[in-house]
């Protein structure tokens, strides 16, 4: 859901100042919120590397990557 503060944003254009301040609080209550980085980039138009420089520029604490873990059948000896 991009709101007006997105929508307006074009590929390639630099976003500096308060607009890049107010778009990484955007951002990091959506990531907080649990939308994905990669959600993120796409509904801005924007890199996946830079959504993630912008949550940590933001101080977001990133989750750890998805999926299963390769450990958990594993039974001890």
């Amino acid at each position: 859901m991009a709101d007006s503060s997105t929508a307006d944003l074009t590929k390639g254009k630099r976003i500096t100042g308060d607009d890049r301040t107010s778009l990484a609080d955007e951002l990091r209550e959506r990531y907080d919120g649990g939308e994905s980085i990669r959600s993120l980039a796409t509904s801005t138009n924007r890199s996946y590397g830079f959504v993630h420089r912008l949550l940590s520029e933001s101080g977001a604490s990133l989750r750890g990557r998805g999926g299963a873990n390769r450990n958990a059948n594993k039974k001890s000896a």
